[in-house]
């Protein structure tokens, strides 16, 4: 049941104890890895989508489930293969038993979509989910049927194994709000997760709050106060990325930078992290805190960057620095 909030701080604190309750379920099966967590979640309650980069065996596709099990959502998975089609992702139309056209959703028509492996397949099946991730809704033979609500892409991509691979076209790139990255576990981290996963006991995931809830609180998130300071750095730091304009660094190191979405998403972000930390308004910290996920898959490096060893994150964290 939806719960009935007497005014914004009692959502706020409700947001908040959310996602305590939430990062507590998941940490029954998911060792470790909190800024991951805390940034897929800062990614749903900003009604927006993620992409999980990560070397085989660090839990991407577990994350996704347990986090479907915690949210009570509809799931769907999508395994992306090179010989996946469009129709696949979005359905199709199909003659019933009276010769009629009968559309067959596909597998998009869930609340939480896992593309599990989604660089495997071509472009034109990758550009099935764009219409999905921009616009909440797919067009088939001319009609337009709307996605339930809310509606998320977590997607998950392995960054070495390369052959065979198809590399996401930047405009697909720039829908999802965060690039995450998972790294490996400590030493005791690894032990913990050795030890859980091959014991008999099944770990049991409770569900924490449903669509409704989520609604209201990405809703919450746009209404939270921002100060104009703030706003001001956000568009700053992205704007400084753009070779030609008053970066050296940028200049320097980059071909491309951010576009206006990714300023956008930096204040959005700012907004949900203050919440999820106990705060009613973002201060530039909480930007710098979701500055790295939100640029690091809309900067391109030039020749100079990659010949001197400048990582995409090591320009933002210089970035950060530099802006006033």
């Amino acid at each position: 049941m939806p719960r009935n909030f007497a005014n914004d701080v009692e959502a706020a604190d409700a947001l908040a104890q959310t996602y305590r309750d939430l990062k507590n379920e998941i940490s029954k099966v998911i060792v470790g890895q909190d800024d991951v967590i805390r940034l897929t979640l800062t990614s749903i309650f900003c009604h927006s989508h993620a992409l999980l980069i990560g070397v085989p065996g660090l839990a991407k596709t577990l994350l996704v489930q347990t986090l479907s099990q915690a949210l009570d959502l509809q799931f769907k998975r999508i395994q992306f293969t090179p010989d996946l089609m469009p129709s696949d992702i979005v359905g199709a139309e199909t003659l019933d038993k009276e010769r009629n056209f009968q559309f067959v959703k596909g597998p998009v028509f869930a609340n939480i979509i896992l593309a599990d492996e989604i660089n495997r397949t071509p472009p034109k099946t990758q550009s099935a989910l764009l219409e999905a991730m921009q616009e909440n809704a797919v067009t088939i033979a001319g009609s337009r049927y709307v996605l339930p609500q809310p509606f998320f892409v977590l997607a998950t991509q392995n960054p070495i194994e390369q052959e065979g691979t198809y590399p996401l076209p930047e405009a697909q790139l720039d829908r999802f709000m965060f690039s995450i990255l998972l790294d490996y576990p400590t030493y005791e981290q690894e032990l913990k997760i050795v030890k859980g996963t091959t014991a008999e006991e099944q770990v049991r995931v409770q569900k924490i709050v449903g669509a409704e809830d989520i609604i209201t609180f990405q809703r919450l998130v746009r209404k939270v106060p921002i100060a104009d300071n703030v706003v001001e750095y956000a568009v700053k730091l992205a704007s400084a990325t753009r070779p030609g304009n008053s970066s050296t660094l940028a200049n320097d190191f980059l071909e491309w930078g951010a576009g206006p979405r990714a300023s956008q998403y930096l204040v959005l972000g700012a907004k949900c992290n203050a919440l999820l930390n106990g705060k009613y308004s973002p201060d530039i910290e909480d930007v710098q805190a979701v500055a790295k996920p939100v640029l690091r898959h809309r900067l391109v490096r030039n020749f100079k960057a990659e010949a001197e060893g400048q990582s995409v994150d090591s320009l933002v964290t210089k970035l950060m620095g530099q802006v006033r």
